[in-house]
């Protein structure tokens, strides 16, 4: 590492604020350009291969299927299971239904090994195979794994840079906070998002690659190659706005402000988690526990459980055969959404300063009711089923949003380990505030204020904090 040692106290996440935002203005790395690195991308296609083939679930082997209850667990009784859950959420215009859930309480690792090189933070990214890729590699964390992986329950091999993150206190913490995962599907899956800065030398291994912040941010433009995991981590990095660099126009110059703790905001934070509370306090949800093979509207067919409505997702099952793994080959249940959803945040400039529309949402897996979700959380095709009153807000200023105000727009995959071929369209779109007024559910923050409350677990939801990535991506895009 080079450069002075951090100071201590409260000033270490100033400072290191201030070194990711020079990170995030990065455009080129020491290491690796961005036409290298495309190079070297493909190249690892050829060896880290991902040959999937769906099964039917009663084809799985190494799981078991309870015969009372049809709920689907490992022989190991680790990695995951899935059975049946049962909702009710009073006065919402959809009080009731039941579904199939994951089942995970182990809590994984993700995280991001971070080094200095000429002055800079680099990040040490890996290329990484999973089965529900839609294109089976992606830009993935330095280590992702849950507890049964990094445990070797699998009987592979030792996931590696592990240690950095097992033993974090022998290096500089720059993120640590456990967060939750998708609430629709997941049942209270929590993760650990770390970033952690290595203070010696550290190895290169096949397969992965030092890139800057900035260069990951050019990287995210580009559909399904940044995965759901890197965005997660990305997201709770501190960041500051730099001073140093000037606006390129005033939209710039409106997200570079809102980045800054002392510029005006709608609410002051203590209102927010006041709003938070309130919202968690007063949200009604019943969850009751159910066997998979007796939830009511679905049904086993063709090998899949699948909804009646043929809307939702599908749970279905895979083979899977790997380059680059810990395991070469292994079957696995997962669960397939039925269209390609819409992932919206409207961003507006109050007072000079930008401001993102956040929706105070539940969902039956998050472990404390409501999470901040982005404007819009949706697949736009379920709506032909559910009852007009369960039509987002706002949801038109996606489908048909003004060209001229569309500030990001790319289609991300969510995470390929549990999820087959998910993939949603991220957009950030800018309107004006009267255009979205606030409701009870909905509120204007500052990204100061999104950082603040990303210190901290289960306040903004996985897709939320995805976009929060999306929106650091923008500081260096113009200039």
């Amino acid at each position: 590492m080079t450069g002075d040692p951090p100071p201590p106290g409260p000033a270490r996440r100033v400072h290191d604020a201030r070194r990711i935002a020079h990170s995030a203005l990065a455009r080129h790395g020491s290491h690796t350009t961005l036409t290298q690195f495309h190079h070297w991308f493909r190249a690892h296609h050829r060896h880290r291969h991902a040959r999937v083939r769906p099964i039917p679930l009663t084809a799985l082997q190494g799981w078991r299927v309870d015969p009372d209850t049809g709920d689907i667990h490992h022989h190991t009784g680790r990695f995951f299971s899935l059975h049946g859950l049962e909702v009710r959420l009073p006065g919402r215009p959809v009080a009731h239904w039941s579904q199939p859930i994951i089942n995970q309480p182990e809590v994984g690792i993700l995280g991001i090994l971070a080094r200095e090189f000429d002055g800079v933070l680099h990040f040490l990214m890996q290329a990484k195979v999973e089965p529900g890729n839609c294109n089976g590699l992606q830009l993935s964390p330095t280590v992702q794994a849950t507890r049964s992986n990094y445990t070797r329950v699998h009987g592979g091999a030792q996931v590696p840079y592990l240690d950095h993150f097992r033993d974090p206190a022998a290096h500089h913490r720059i993120a640590d906070v456990r967060q939750s995962e998708q609430g629709a599907w997941f049942y209270q899956k929590r993760n650990r998002n770390m970033v952690v800065e290595a203070t010696g030398d550290v190895e290169v291994r096949d397969g992965f690659q030092w890139l800057t912040l900035g260069q990951i941010h050019q990287l995210l433009a580009e559909d399904d190659l940044v995965n759901m995991d890197v965005r997660t981590v990305l997201s709770c990095l501190p960041l500051a706005a730099p001073s140093e660099v000037p606006a390129t126009d005033d939209f710039h110059a409106a997200l570079l402000r809102s980045a800054d703790p002392a510029a005006p905001s709608r609410h002051d934070l203590d209102d927010l988690l006041h709003w938070i509370t309130e919202a968690r306090s007063a949200t009604e949800l019943q969850l009751t526990r159910v066997p998979l093979n007796r939830l009511a509207d679905w049904r086993h067919h063709d090998g899949r459980i699948i909804h009646h409505s043929g809307h939702f997702f599908e749970v279905t099952a895979v083979a899977v055969r790997a380059g680059g793994r810990e395991v070469a080959q292994w079957t696995q249940p997962m669960i397939r959404p039925t269209g390609l959803g819409v992932i919206g945040l409207l961003v507006a400039r109050i007072h000079g300063v930008l401001h993102a529309l956040l929706h105070a949402h539940t969902e039956p897996g998050y472990a404390d009711v409501v999470e901040l979700a982005p404007t819009v959380q949706c697949t736009p095709a379920n709506y032909q089923y559910l009852p007009a009153a369960a039509r987002p807000a706002y949801l038109d200023q996606f489908l048909r949003p003004d060209p001229q105000r569309i500030r990001f727009d790319t289609t991300l995959s969510e995470e390929g380990g549990r999820f087959y071929h998910a993939r949603n369209r991220y957009l950030i779109v800018e309107t004006d505030p009267a255009h979205a007024p606030e409701t009870p559910e909905h509120r204007w923050l500052t990204l100061h204020q999104l950082g603040e409350l990303l210190r901290h677990s289960y306040y903004l939801n996985v897709q939320a904090r995805s976009l929060v990535s999306c929106l650091h991506s923008l500081f260096g895009a113009t200039t």
